[in-house]
């Protein structure tokens, strides 16, 4: 199902019913930028899939070049725990899918330790199939049967990969279904793992150490509280409309307010305050 469609925009399209519980939803885009179009993008633990035919963009690591893919229009971002930049200028046209990690594993066939912290062109991923699942969208003349299309290919690379360890699967839903507030070393005695062998497992799955993926759980609930949501996220309790930074902070299990401007500064380079202000009109 899809809705919206106009020339230049955004249509959303929901999976099929047996996806959902993998793929929330489609992001078809169509995008103009008579000027370089800069935008700065928060970190999160979740994986970033486009695949794109229209004008290319770069997407920059501040931290590292070698982290950052330039000049491409299909990309997959790993979970990552720094916020990055955009830029690309003319029309950019394909779709968007972010994933949770344990989903993103199985589809792209990869442990996400190749992939945090790194931008990469679809083109360089093993087996090609990304790419030409790219060329098969552009391809395609209507959102409706590009988004039946990754219903297909998504299913059937579900259908071909074994379950995640549901250990590591155990400690995840732990982490996501808390926002985060649940401590790393309860889990692991939970586990019956020390803390080390709990960090190793969690990071090569997942991509980053329980502990940041717990830090990015909380920022993810903040960040939506006060700007809007990066991504779908595991509700969280109804603890009333939010009041200002301490009260969120209080809200989300940060220690006090300095700990969570903290955590914005380095996830989405800026302080709450500023984020919040930029995301009201007017």
């Amino acid at each position: 199902m899809t809705t919206g469609g106009p020339a230049d925009g955004i249509v959303l399209g929901l999976p099929a019913v047996a996806l959902r519980p993998y793929v929330e939803r489609y992001v078809g885009y169509r995008e103009r930028a008579e000027l370089p179009l800069v935008r700065r993008e928060a970190a999160g633990a979740f994986v970033v899939l486009i695949l794109g035919w229209g004008a290319p963009l770069d997407v920059i690591d501040p931290r590292s070049r070698q982290r950052s893919a330039y000049g491409v229009n299909s990309f997959v971002a790993g979970t990552f725990d720094r916020w990055c930049r955009t830029e690309t200028v003319g029309v950019g046209e394909g779709v968007q899918v972010l994933l949770a990690p344990l989903t993103a594993r199985r589809i792209l066939g990869l442990p996400l330790i190749e992939l945090a912290n790194r931008a990469a062109d679809v083109a360089v991923l093993p087996g090609g199939w990304l790419d030409r699942l790219r060329q098969r969208l552009a391809e395609t003349p209507a959102w409706s049967q590009r988004f039946t299309l990754l219903d297909e290919v998504f299913t059937a690379r579900l259908a071909a990969s074994a379950p995640a360890d549901p250990r590591v699967a155990w400690v995840w839903r732990r982490l996501d279904t808390s926002g985060g507030r649940v401590g790393i070393g309860l889990l692991a005695d939970e586990m019956g793992w020390s803390r080390r062998h709990l960090a190793a497992r969690f990071r090569h799955e997942v991509g980053l150490s329980p502990k940041t993926t717990a830090r990015l759980l909380r920022f993810q609930r903040a960040y939506a509280a006060l700007t809007g949501p990066l991504l779908p996220v595991s509700p969280a309790p109804d603890l009333g409309p939010a009041g200002g930074g301490a009260d969120v902070a209080a809200r989300f299990g940060y220690y006090d307010q300095s700990h969570l401007i903290r955590d914005f500064r380095e996830f989405a380079g800026d302080t709450p305050a500023a984020l919040s202000a930029g995301s009201r009109p007017g």
